[in-house]
């Protein structure tokens, strides 16, 4: 106890806001439950470790340490039932009520499992290890230094870091449905009609037979079918077709069967054209009871419109995604273990297993475990305070977890049988300090909603190579290489077009910037429609008896080669601007191919459309994607023999690429005044477009004419002044117009400024500016002391990308089930020793159907690579 006291007067007091770690390891996935020797929490840092790494990376000689263990243990079982009442498995006790945690219900793991805890005060030592430690509980803590017990019990009782995250992640919650203006003033037609509570009594008044997807009008009690949807299911229209006949006076309705006692959880919509959509109606109770409904008592009997509009979206490829029905085999071990799902974090999880689950061995070399020993991987070490925001460190950590097969859970002795260890916290592995640690600053991913896996994926490589190319030491090149290449590096490749000027045809070659990911259009022209029946599209019949005798639902199908080959069509450019015709602007032919295969293709499948409502809708298709596919008649051959080529820039001169007041057109410049603008503003405009688009230029005089120098004379021999910033950004103006086009919300300076940030890549660009909306004009004038994305070590773009035949293995698929990749959930399927594997969250199964024709994203490597990992990673 004395060496304790001599160390007391360091220990600090951890208030409810600061972070504090007491959950888990920061460099493992080591948790109070997973071992008997717990974590240990420093008491000056609240940084909890497991004991080996505890002073390993830090200054200190010594310190003190609360430890944290944790058990779950099973409550005694006290009796069953033998009836034929449903069973809770896991206990062997009988529910007489269909829900959990209730009395009579299904039990929860808080009614299951009580939780042990124990707590001890530790005394150690960089060199020797544990020099001291005492329990401490209720019947010690007065033994202990009076500041040792206070900063003890602020970690002990502490939310925790892992909850401050996750509050933070749910700070933005949906939107809860309005209030119908038009509930209060309803009218309410005397007509003495009575409605049964009864739902036997319900049938629709249109027909006088349906009796489902029925709704009442609040106003005159008249009861008809719901709307039909896109698919010929549904109600009758009733509803609506009424609302229309009676002048549209009457717009709110209510779905029979949702009614309860709970009255908030009714089923309500207005057909009202300034509604139309989900509402609230408080009234609501009151108007029922007007027609004879008295809510007491009431269940609900049929589905909300919510729920159905879920599974009508989500059946189409659930069962097939998921494999549904199928007996998967569960499997662990290295390469085998599951992820918590955090809350909407499925998309997370399903990419991260695709990068980091050992499928790609160079970055299982570099992030992953050195065998089966999660504390050896150099990139954590880094000291414990700052771990927990370290990137690379955070990346080796769950890379570690999933490629060492540590943390996987006993595999159940049968898989008919509910496993008890799938809740366990023992084996739960909760990528939380990752998640945080990239999506922190992101308007999207810092957040506890659902998001697009493939923008996901392309944000988090750009956040690895940003943390690779700042690593210094820390990050080794293995082959000897002056720097270590980035992880984009395995996915990188260029495109080259070839653009014919119709003007002349004269030919243009243009490399484009590099990618990582290609996006596929889905050409619905060229799909043949068949009666799915290969065995990933087969209709499951297991959960629902109507599924039985229903027709199987044709489902059109598309070729990946169609994908392709729409991909690698001519495309017409109506607005090309060209130098050797002194800026002209005169249409191209473009076509496009790889100018180099990368290693690793990941390929993005546009499943998802904007609908005339502007919401986004998923394209119901199956893609044929075989297991091997070559793309060598896509490569690009350069300039050929006999082909009459565009003047090199430097050839043509510098002088038209800036037009100057003499070489700007008359008649745009003339249009434009009279449109009613100063002269010197609308040079300024026609040499910021290139000197003749007066369209361009009206664009660029609605963005600028408030900046302070608009109407001023052009100062003599800077004519260009107006176009500075422009000419000077190096991006393409076509690309900043087209942007500024399809975005509709930004303007072409604000483009301009994340195009150059992003060296030149449109779809980054795109994804920085909504990143930023909150405080955009902060962010851009920030990005003048900050390296364009991707670029802040010359490493990165002085390495030649990666090249081969065009023979590529699938090996990958992240697949997603919902209407938009905003909602639903997201599965992946990934190849381990030749075998597909089903990554479901934390559910790890061998695969019977991988689901290669519903599947959202594709990742192929090529074939020449296999077994052959980059030396360099």
């Amino acid at each position: 106890m004395d060496q304790i006291t001599k160390l007391a007067s360091s220990c600090r007091v951890a208030t409810p806001h600061q972070p504090v770690i007491n959950s888990e390891c920061v460099y493992t996935f080591h948790t109070p439950y997973t071992t008997d020797k717990g974590i240990v929490v420093n008491l000056i840092t609240f940084v909890g470790t497991i004991e080996e790494l505890a002073l390993k990376n830090e200054s200190e000689e010594e310190a003190l340490f609360v430890r944290i263990c944790k058990k779950r243990v099973a409550k005694s079982d006290d009796g069953g039932g033998d009836g034929d009442d449903a069973m809770d498995t896991s206990t062997g006790t009988s529910a007489t009520k269909l829900g959990v945690g209730v009395e009579g219900g299904f039990q929860s793991d808080l009614d299951k499992y009580d939780t042990i805890s124990t707590h001890s005060i530790v005394l150690m030592n960089k060199s020797s290890g544990i020099v001291v430690e005492l329990p401490y509980n209720e019947d010690t803590k007065n033994d202990f230094p009076m500041l040792v017990s206070q900063s003890a019990d602020s970690v002990i009782n502490h939310a925790g870091l892992a909850v401050q995250q996750d509050l933070k992640a749910w700070e933005l919650d949906e939107e809860p449905k309005p209030v119908s203006k038009y509930a209060e003033g309803l009218p309410f037609v005397d007509n003495g009609v009575k409605v049964s509570s009864n739902p036997a009594d319900w049938k629709c008044e249109q027909t006088g037979e349906v009796t489902d997807h029925l709704w009442l009008n609040l106003s005159d009690g008249f009861i008809g079918g719901g709307r039909k949807n896109w698919d010929g299911s549904g109600g009758t229209n009733g509803a609506l077709d009424h609302f229309t006949a009676t002048g549209e006076k009457y717009p709110l309705v209510v779905k029979m069967g949702t009614i309860t006692d709970d009255i908030s959880t009714a089923d309500c919509y207005s057909y009202a054209k300034d509604e139309d959509g989900p509402v609230t109606i408080p009234n609501l109770k009151e108007l029922l009871e007007k027609r004879g409904i008295i809510v007491a008592g009431m269940q609900k009997t049929v589905k909300s419109t919510a729920e159905l509009e879920v599974e009508l979206n989500a059946t189409y490829a659930f069962d097939a995604i998921t494999e549904k029905g199928a007996h998967l085999v569960p499997v662990a071990g290295p390469g085998l273990q599951g992820l918590q799902n955090l809350g909407n974090s499925c998309y997370m999880n399903s990419v991260v297993q695709m990068l980091l689950g050992g499928s790609i061995p160079e970055l299982a070399s570099r992030y992953g475990s050195v065998g089966s020993d999660v504390t050896k991987n150099p990139l954590i070490r880094i000291s414990a305070s700052s771990a927990s925001n370290d990137l690379l460190c955070q990346a080796a950590k769950l890379s570690t977890a999933l490629t060492s097969g540590v943390f996987c859970r006993p595999l159940p002795e049968s898989v008919e049988v509910s496993d008890p260890s799938s809740s366990d916290p023992k084996y739960r592995l909760a990528p939380r300090m990752f998640k945080n640690v990239v999506g922190h600053d992101h308007v999207d991913f810092g957040t506890g909603q659902q998001q697009d896996a493939a923008q996901y994926f392309q944000y988090l490589l750009e956040k690895l190579d940003g943390a690779e190319l700042g690593a210094g030491n820390r990050l080794k090149s293995k082959d000897d290489s002056d720097a270590a290449l980035v992880t984009s590096h395995l996915f990188s490749y260029k495109t080259e077009s070839r653009l014919v000027c119709e003007a002349d045809s004269l030919i243009k070659y243009k490399e484009s910037p590099a990618e990582t990911m290609l996006s596929l259009r889905i050409p619905m022209s060229e799909a043949t429609t068949a009666v799915g029946d290969a065995p990933d599209v087969k209709r499951q019949k297991s959960e629902d008896s109507g599924e039985d005798g229903k027709e199987k639902k044709e489902v059109p199908t598309v070729t990946i080669d169609a994908c392709l080959n729409a991909w690698s069509a001519a495309t017409t450019i109506d607005d090309c601007r060209w130098p050797h015709l002194q800026n002209a602007v005169s249409r191209a032919t473009s076509t496009t191919r790889f100018a180099n295969f990368p290693r690793y293709l990941l390929v993005h499948m546009q499943r998802y459309e904007l609908g005339d409502d502007w919401q986004p809708h998923k394209i119901e298709v199956d893609i044929d994607v075989p297991e091997e596919i070559s793309l060598h008649t896509l490569r690009s051959t350069g300039p050929q023999d006999g082909e009459n080529l565009v003047p090199p820039e430097s050839e043509v001169g510098e002088a038209p690429a800036v037009p100057s007041a003499s070489t700007l057109d008359e008649n745009a410049l003339s249009q434009l005044i009279e449109m009613g603008f100063n002269m010197n503003g609308c040079k300024r405009a026609l040499m910021a477009v290139g000197g003749s688009n007066v369209e361009a230029a009206m664009n660029w005089v609605f963005e600028h004419n408030g900046d302070a120098d608009f109407n001023d004379p052009l100062p003599e021999g800077s004519e260009s002044a107006g176009v500075a910033a422009a000419s000077d950004s190096g991006v393409d103006e076509g690309v900043v117009m087209s942007l500024v086009e399809n975005l509709g919300c930004f303007s072409a300076d604000q483009v301009r400024a994340a195009l150059k940030h992003c060296n030149g890549a449109a779809d980054r660009a795109a994804d920085w500016l909504f990143s930023h909306m909150d405080d955009l004009d902060s962010a851009i004038a920030s990005l003048d002391n900050v390296a364009p994305a991707g670029n802040t070590v010359s490493s990165k773009s002085s390495v030649p990308l990666e090249d081969g035949d065009g023979k590529y293995n699938l090996v990958g698929l992240v697949s997603h089930i919902g209407k938009n990749t905003g909602s639903g959930h997201y599965v992946a399927h990934l190849k381990k020793d030749g075998k597909w594997v089903i990554f479901n969250d934390e559910k790890v199964a061998l695969s019977e159907h991988p689901p290669t024709r519903h599947a959202y994203m594709y990742l192929f490597q090529r074939s020449d690579t296999v077994g052959s990992p980059h030396a360099g990673y």
